[in-house]
């Protein structure tokens, strides 16, 4: 949890909870016969004068202006599940700052300020009265870089774009390339953790024909795995690889789309007979 305006801990070092209204000292029925006193006072003169959303509106300023002199002003945000939203976007959605009257907050129009930014899947915001607001985040993960007509995106775990200007952070995430790419990234993800002597190899995939991956090593070995049954491939090359040092070797490619063996294109060409037919 982060804290953003006020020290917000006690002396004995816990943090102070944002008691509700009806608790606080400054609260309660000096503020109700005060701001019905104003209302009487003006509103029900502007009532009268058939001009109600005049009368709303006075007496609503009425409301903001004693409840700041009673106290209710704001002193502190709250804010949970905030991993890469800037601390000055999420401040400047909220357009608040400290001192200014809590009830003049909309929570609604901060929601919709705040999951508008990039990173913001889903937020809940809400007053605690008397000085506090809570922001409750669901970021959007970074997944994997998606190259795609020349240029790079950063898509997210459901295989959505994050619009992003910059991005330097995350160039060791893995680069998928295709049209469809990313709606299948996640799993991709999950069927390379299943190996993991081999996920940190990986540097790209290919989406090829609607159906299965080609994948590309940290030493420009392609990988090609099969439509159906990938993750057996996939073990079945981690254990090729812990025997014989395959993915170690002057090759091209390893296929895996056939189930009963594995496949081997060399990068150099074979110079002598005896050299073609050696197993490798």
């Amino acid at each position: 949890m982060i804290a953003w305006f006020g020290k917000g801990r006690t002396k004995s070092g816990r943090r102070r909870r944002a008691r509700p209204v009806w608790r606080g000292r400054l609260a309660g029925s000096a503020v109700i016969l005060a701001v019905g006193a104003s209302v009487v006072a003006g509103g029900w003169w502007a009532w009268q004068s058939s001009h109600p959303e005049r009368a709303l509106e006075f007496a609503r300023s009425q409301i903001v202006a004693l409840s700041a002199r009673s106290g209710m002003t704001l002193q502190e945000i709250l804010v949970t599940g905030r991993r890469n939203s800037p601390r000055e976007a999420l401040l400047d959605a909220v357009q608040l700052t400290r001192g200014s009257p809590t009830l003049s907050f909309d929570p609604h129009a901060a929601k919709a300020r705040i999951e508008a930014l990039p990173w913001v899947r889903s937020a809940s915001v809400q007053r605690l009265l008397p000085n506090t607001v809570v922001m409750r985040l669901e970021e959007r993960q970074p997944l994997a870089l998606w190259q795609h007509r020349g240029q790079f995106r950063l898509i997210d775990e459901r295989g959505e774009v994050i619009p992003l200007e910059r991005l330097d952070a995350f160039a060791d995430l893995l680069t998928v390339v295709g049209e469809e790419a990313p709606a299948h990234a996640a799993k991709l993800l999950e069927l390379l953790a299943t190996q993991a002597s081999l996920r940190d190899r990986v540097r790209a995939a290919v989406w090829v024909g609607g159906r299965r991956w080609n994948l590309r090593l940290d030493n420009d070995i392609d990988i090609a795995l099969p439509e159906d049954d990938s993750v057996e491939a996939w073990a079945r090359l981690a254990e090729y690889e812990r025997v014989h040092r395959i993915l170690n070797r002057d090759i091209k490619l390893v296929d895996l789309r056939l189930p009963d063996r594995l496949v081997v294109r060399r990068a150099s060409p074979v110079k002598n007979v005896a050299e073609k037919g050696r197993n490798i």
